[in-house]
């Protein structure tokens, strides 16, 4: 075993020290893991225990090489310090960066890991999803006709976000939920059945998004619109169920505090210990992104990656993600759900791969689809008009 100084104990897990690892870990870690390299960079507050474990290996190339990777990402005092320490224990150390490309960003040292890793994704990310998106048509002129389209779509929205999520709805479901047929009071199919609750509360939750898209597209910023009201989000989606008896209330208070498993993915969300640093980064990470496209896709897939609740999570992301597209513009958009593996297998590439680029690809040809479907619309709504009217009189010639 190593020395007992060189690991740490962890859910019963004997692992390497972050200063240990650092010095372990070959060159090739830097360029194949680039951001995970960052953060545990950046966690390093003081490299006392890095430089006692390089100068009691004679570590001098693994010296060079630290001395690189720290500056590379806006550490120069932790790089200086490596390299005046070795240089007055006799050793010559060379610097080389080993990051074959330069971080694209600098977590600060005092940042927890998620937040740093989150904060690294998203800058390395974000230019891939500008790449693939058409530039945001802007704040609509017409904002009432905008939230009719939002009105309009419901129907095709619920049914598709819901059977995503194997829900068992049918649009007649969906439709006599909004018209309020739905009577748990008197009718215990509708107060006991999951897939009409679930119904019911993205009916619900659906009214609450949209009085948040309307003060958005009237201008208020979308980030701290999102940041307050998406807790109201999730507690209307999940009512009826526990008005129900379905879940305990307790369903209602928030944050997961357990772990939490993806039926259908490889990929395993951060332990709920971290959702106190890494909810509020995210929206920080909206709140000052610029492009709505990025904060879109990125709020999308973020939200999943965190997975901050234990159920709802893929519907409450594409909530967000319409949201922040409303912020540009862009036609609400529904993902449909004879689309599911092409959009999970996306998801997966981002989370699993660090490739936002087929996620990005996808989303973008939902809302040019979504753009055609609202073009036609208007188009066949305006040729009703002009036939109702009939043919225009011709002006009189002027004198």
């Amino acid at each position: 075993m190593p020395p007992a100084e060189d690991l740490t104990l962890r859910d019963g897990l004997r692992l390497f020290t972050p200063a240990t690892a650092l010095v372990r870990v070959p060159e090739s870690f830097f360029a194949g893991n680039p951001i995970e390299a960052q953060v545990v960079l950046a966690s390093i507050g003081d490299v006392s225990d890095v430089l006692r474990r390089l100068l009691t290996g004679g570590h001098s190339v693994v010296a060079g090489r630290l001395v690189g990777a720290f500056r590379a990402i806006g550490r120069g005092d932790a790089a200086g310090e490596i390299a005046s320490t070795m240089k007055a224990a006799g050793y010559d150390v060379r610097e080389s960066d080993p990051f074959v490309n330069p971080p694209p960003a600098a977590p600060l040292p005092a940042m927890a890991p998620i937040v740093g890793r989150m904060r690294a994704m998203w800058q390395a990310m974000r230019g891939k999803v500008m790449e693939a998106f058409p530039p945001p048509p802007g704040l609509p002129a017409d904002r009432a006709a905008y939230l009719r389209s939002v009105d309009e779509i419901y129907r095709a929205d619920a049914y598709h976000s819901l059977s995503i999520e194997g829900y068992s709805v049918s649009v007649a479901l969906v439709e006599r939920v909004r018209t309020g047929e739905w009577d748990p009071e008197h009718h215990d199919a509708d107060r006991q059945s999951r897939d009409t609750l679930a119904a019911r509360g993205y009916w619900q939750a659906f009214q609450a998004v949209k009085a948040n898209v309307a003060e958005i597209v009237a201008g208020a910023p979308a980030g701290s619109i999102v940041r307050a009201a998406h807790r109201e989000w999730y507690r209307e989606l999940f009512q009826p169920c526990v008005a129900a008896g379905l879940i305990g209330a307790a369903a209602l208070a928030g944050y997961r505090n357990d772990a939490v498993y993806l039926r259908t993915s490889r990929y395993v969300p951060p332990r709920w210990e971290t959702l106190r640093d890494a909810i509020p980064a995210l929206f920080d990470l909206l709140e000052n992104e610029a492009e709505p496209a990025v904060r879109a896709v990125l709020g999308h897939w973020l939200f999943g990656f965190v997975h901050p609740y234990p159920d709802g999570n893929g519907r409450m992301a594409r909530f967000l993600m319409n949201a922040m597209l409303a912020s540009g513009g862009y036609p609400w958009t529904v993902v449909r759900v004879e689309d599911r593996a092409e959009y999970l297998g996306a998801l997966d590439r981002a989370s699993i791969d660090g490739d936002i680029a087929p996620f990005a690809a996808f989303l973008a040809g939902c809302v040019e689809r979504a753009s055609r479907d609202r073009d036609a619309a208007v188009s066949n709504t305006a040729s009703k008009v002009i036939a109702h009217r009939g043919p225009a009189t011709p002006s009189e010639p002027r004198t």
